[in-house]
């Protein structure tokens, strides 16, 4: 094994460290004092690795291996270190510390590398304080807008507020921006946060893309009523319709290779437990890496559903809360980590999707992109056991060193 496992482990729980809480569970939230002493942190480590480490526009923090072509594209890699509340201490921090790692391995060993390879930090992915997330990588990607900015906290603390007490000046987030041309790909480790890996038996995988989130919210305006007078044959009960479409959306759902349907909030009004509802809501998560897929899918339940609310005579209504297209990885990024997983001593890597999204997500349409999955312990995250082992660190951590070899000394 060429990368340190040792000390990986061990910034690792370092890092864990900040923002922990009396229930083992971690919270960063983005400008804040914890995350800017993870930022410290992590510019220390950098440092050690011998990188040229700077801070851009919208707070992301930046190390940059040289290659013997300086002007040659750059090869991206990172995740993200801020968490949701009471989180765990892998999801993100493992993609930026298996990153450094592995950068500063290639510099005890002298090891060569053509193109630049630059690690990040990204700012905010997960949303948390803000309700709005992948912040910094939005901004390298070009898309963060200034109106963006002015979203904000449940103390009425915009974005651009919160920038301005960090030192930041939000009306230059746009230098942030890479041009497409100056990037030769990006590649990003990751926890699964799911148990595929562990079902398979295998410590590390290749994501082939990256689901897109498609959320709506449905609701269904029938007629309340006395849940003893109104007879089941005059009744309009929304909740009856809402049950016919439930069962339907995870039915269909099955029938798709890489679908997945979540409802994950559900609302009766008035709520009283002898009336009969006059109103239900409920939200859909839909997602697929096809995006094809997803929008057949999504036809057939909206098809569906204006079918059983006509026959129970109840009103529907399906507002759209947020479209994401898919980013599946280019084949060129699949391919790299496939002959880094050989050079790693590991068997053929197993493939799969990722269901979450990544920063990565941001960078589809601009260069090509891929993932390393490490194995999830019971698939928990977001949560205080989340846990991977210091073996399958280790091991995503030597797969992610090979590609970015792999992708730095391409012509």
């Amino acid at each position: 094994m060429e990368i340190n496992k040792d000390r990986l482990w061990a910034r690792l729980m370092e890092l864990g460290e900040i923002g922990k809480q009396s229930s083992g569970g971690v919270t960063r939230y983005s400008f804040t004092l914890d995350e800017s002493r993870a930022k410290d942190l992590v510019i220390a480590y950098m440092k050690e690795a011998g990188l040229a480490v700077r801070e851009d526009a919208a707070g992301n923090i930046v190390g940059r291996r040289e290659g013997t072509n300086p002007a040659a594209s750059v090869v991206l890699t990172g995740s993200h270190i801020d968490t949701v509340p009471d989180g765990g201490m892998f999801d993100g921090a493992l993609g930026v510390l298996s990153a450094i790692e592995a950068l500063q391995r290639m510099n005890e060993l002298e090891i060569r590398n053509v193109h630049p390879i630059e690690v990040i930090a990204f700012t905010d992915e997960e949303g948390s304080r803000f309700g709005f997330g992948m912040i910094g990588s939005r901004a390298v990607a070009g898309t963060l807008r200034q109106e963006d900015l002015e979203q904000r906290d449940e103390q009425a603390i915009s974005i651009a507020d919160a920038m301005r007490n960090a030192g930041l000046a939000p009306e230059r987030v746009g230098e942030a921006a890479k041009p497409p041309h100056e990037v030769q790909a990006y590649v990003e480790l990751h926890i699964e946060q799911g148990r595929v890996l562990e079902n398979l038996d295998e410590p590390v995988g290749l994501v082939t893309g990256i689901a897109g989130p498609l959320w709506q919210q449905f609701t269904l305006i029938g007629q309340a009523g006395h849940a003893g007078a109104t007879p089941m044959h005059l009744r309009r009960d929304p909740l009856q319709a809402a049950a016919e479409i439930l069962n339907y959306i995870f039915a269909e759902a099955k029938k798709y290779e890489n679908a997945v349907a979540t409802i994950g909030k559900l609302k009766t009004l008035p709520g009283g437990v002898n009336v009969i509802p006059g109103e239900v809501q409920f939200s859909l998560d839909l997602r697929d890496i096809d995006e094809a897929e997803r929008d057949r899918l999504e036809a057939s339940i909206h098809a569906y559903s204006q079918q059983v609310c006509e026959k129970l005579g109840v009103e529907l209504r399906i507002d759209l809360l947020q479209r994401v297209a898919p980013a599946p990885s280019s084949p060129k990024v699949q391919e790299a980590v496939a002959q880094a997983g050989k050079l790693a001593g590991l068997s053929e890597l197993p493939r799969l999707v990722s269901g979450a999204g990544h920063d990565g997500m941001q960078f589809s349409s601009l260069w090509p992109l891929g993932m390393i999955f490490v194995r999830s312990r019971g698939g928990i995250s977001h949560n205080p056991e989340e846990w991977s082992s210091p073996e399958d660190c280790a091991a995503g951590t030597e797969v992610l060193y090979h590609t970015l070899l792999e992708l730095a000394n391409e012509g």
